[in-house]
């Protein structure tokens, strides 16, 4: 964060790739002091529950319940996934429920299913586990994907992987084959979406980013020593600018494609806060941890050109075919977002969960937006996130 006079912005917002969720950064601070963060007893700031409330047509109470019980979830699943050991096929939240579902095979037992209930979650019995559906994946994330192919991930839910097909390309020779073959590779299920992904990176304009020549992109979340962000919004050694134009540092890591992830050290009178920027017109969410929310939870956005908006988390480790190449094990989620918002936070309720990559929409007539996994970004270069 670096003291300006004028405008009121807390932190370097982060936006995710695709949306808003206040990222915590490293970036705009206020005339004379952060705006108030949240208080550390609520269950969630007022701006995530209003953003919940406008994106997910959620009541107050509703956002507020539906934290809750995602905070459950999410502390769950990895137990969920012990108990069921071989027979896991995966886990996801049930909104309409508000519990965890856990997948398994027929040969988990009646000791093991017993254990599961007792423990909370729902359980479903499927045909594939986990370890075959991404087994079948990796076979997917061998193959030379055409450009009408948009992504594939595994859906815990389906018990099967998906290939998403840009619907206009549908009957294109090199997409037919694609699918051929990946309906060899293992159980594969085949569906359309309305347009390719791509990166939401921009050219320069007015806002609170961050600048690496004359692309601007959004701060995702403070580190220790500086703040993650997108790959595609610079490479190693690429120096960084301020909203004020100002030097923040360079990008001393930075991945694309293959991955989608970077981080920028932080200097020059700039500082970092575990905080997602709220803008000076909401208070700020604090970052608390980043335990990684289920396929089904909410989870918002914050980034430089959209700010603020929420969705569901739709698939984990989904391999997204942009023009540059494939990035792997990224989270698709139902967030819009637009350019600019590259690099942004992705949070769910006080966790961070990542930085946005790229999608397809808009924040007027919807789409979907991936994200990179932050615990990936922070195991990748030996990064601490800033908490709270």
């Amino acid at each position: 964060m670096r003291r300006r006079t004028g405008l009121t912005h807390a932190v370097v917002a982060a936006a995710l790739l695709i949306g808003s969720w206040a990222a915590a950064g490293t970036l705009p601070a206020s005339a004379q002091e952060a705006p108030a963060a949240a208080d550390a007893s609520a269950p969630a700031s007022p701006a995530l529950l209003d953003a919940m409330r406008r994106d997910l047509g959620l009541t107050r109470a509703e956002a507020e319940d539906r934290l809750a019980a995602e905070r459950r979830a999410t502390a769950l699943a990895p137990t969920a996934r012990k108990t069921a050991g071989s027979a896991y096929g995966g886990a996801w939240f049930d909104a309409q429920s508000g519990r965890l579902t856990v997948a398994v095979t027929p040969d988990a037992g009646a000791t093991t299913v017993r254990n599961l209930r007792e423990s909370g979650a729902a359980v479903r019995t499927v045909e594939h586990t986990e370890q075959q559906l991404d087994t079948a994946k990796s076979r997917l994330d061998r193959l030379d994907a055409p450009a009408g192919v948009a992504s594939w991930a595994v859906d815990p839910a389906a018990n099967t992987v998906v290939v998403n097909v840009v619907e206009d390309a549908r009957t294109d020779n090199d997409v037919r084959a694609f699918v051929h073959k990946a309906r060899a590779a293992g159980p594969v299920t085949v569906r359309t979406v309305p347009d390719a992904p791509s990166t939401f990176a921009a050219g320069t304009v007015g806002g609170d980013p961050y600048y690496t020549g004359n692309v601007r992109c959004s701060i995702g979340f403070s580190v220790h020593g500086g703040f993650v962000t997108a790959g595609h919004c610079g490479g190693v050694g690429q120096q960084v600018r301020g909203w004020d134009g100002s030097y923040i540092g360079n990008f001393q890591g930075s991945s694309f494609p293959g991955n989608d992830y970077a981080w920028v050290n932080v200097g020059s009178g700039w500082w970092t806060v575990p905080v997602v920027l709220g803008w000076g017109t909401v208070p700020d969410q604090l970052v608390r941890g980043s335990a990684e929310a289920p396929v089904g939870a909410s989870i918002c956005r914050s980034g430089s050109t959209t700010r603020w908006h929420c969705g569901r988390v739709l698939a984990k480790n989904e391999t997204v075919n942009y023009a540059q190449g494939a990035v792997h094990q990224m989270t698709k989620t139902s967030v819009c977002a637009e350019g600019g918002d590259s690099g942004g936070s992705f949070i769910s309720g006080d966790q961070a969960q990542g930085v946005t990559s790229g999608g397809w929409g808009n924040c007027s007539s919807g789409g979907e937006t991936w994200f990179q996994p932050v615990n990936e970004i922070l195991n990748r270069y030996g990064l601490t996130l800033h908490t709270a």
